[in-house]
């Protein structure tokens, strides 16, 4: 089963539809005209016209319904078309997908399909969609409309950097570590800016990686005391993030550390 060559049949019928409608709104005109002047010889003729576009009308709409019933959509998402088709319009898009039915992740979104429903549904919110091609496609364009939304990198990494030193005043105590700057998880920063489940679900993983996205994309380096900032993988798989670049390629951070010049220099 294929969306879009059963879509290509769906546009050929509604056209037809579009045509019926355009004729009845013409000789409803005429009906109109004929009755305000009283030519009721033109307008008897305009009603049996009428009559007999209805008639028409009625056999396109039912012609329609017909295809649009033939359609199993529930057979359609169960059987894997249209997960097949929709990671086929990812790839033909430009569009970078993780995951396997039914779960997948479209970055910044995470993407699950409810084939007994028909429903799909992006992150929280459902989507009754059964065209992988405008699932994609309207995916990729609210993605556009993120990157190109307010972002003050500098405020983020500023925000950033004052969790983090918050965290490794209690890392430091925990451990009995008197190192100035040192590594720190990426998600345990985040549990530290949004540390209550409610605060969680307004700025979730999704939403924290996608700002990071947008910090790594920026040119952003130094923070407001002058320190920089280095984010990298995490030695822990389970502890990675997942972002992509500005080019949209696939990258991974789990850590961040931030140091001052001054103090590379006494390391080296």
């Amino acid at each position: 089963m294929d969306y879009e060559t059963f879509y290509s049949e769906l546009q050929v019928k509604e056209k037809n539809i579009k045509d019926s409608i355009a004729r009845l709104q013409n000789i409803f005109k005429s009906i109109s005209r004929n009755s305000a002047k009283g030519d009721l010889k033109s307008l008897s003729k305009d009603i049996a016209a009428m009559e007999t576009l209805i008639s028409d009308y009625t056999g396109r709409l039912l012609e329609f319904r017909e295809i649009t019933e033939s359609f199993d959509s529930r057979e359609y998402m169960q059987n894997g078309d249209f997960a097949k088709q929709m990671l086929s319009y990812c790839d033909s898009m430009g569009v970078n997908v993780r995951g396997d039915f039914p779960a997948y992740e479209i970055f910044p979104y995470k993407v699950k399909i409810d084939a007994d429903n028909q429903d799909v549904y992006i992150d929280r919110k459902k989507l009754a969609c059964a065209r992988p091609q405008y699932l994609i496609s309207d995916i990729k364009q609210n993605r556009e409309k993120l990157m190109k939304a307010n972002f003050n990198a500098n405020t983020f990494l500023n925000e950033i950097a004052e969790a983090y030193d918050k965290l490794s005043v209690i890392k430091r105590k925990e451990g009995g570590s008197k190192t100035r700057h040192f590594e720190l998880s990426l998600k345990d920063l985040h549990r530290f800016l949004a540390p209550m489940q409610r605060f969680r679900r307004d700025y979730d993983m999704q939403s924290f990686a996608f700002d990071l996205a947008r910090l790594y994309a920026s040119d952003v380096e130094f923070t407001a005391d002058g320190r920089q900032y280095r984010m990298g993988p995490s030695r822990h798989q389970s502890q990675n993030i997942r972002i992509l670049d500005k080019n949209g390629n696939e990258d991974w951070v789990g850590t961040i550390t931030f140091y001052s010049n001054e103090e590379n220099n006494k390391k080296a």
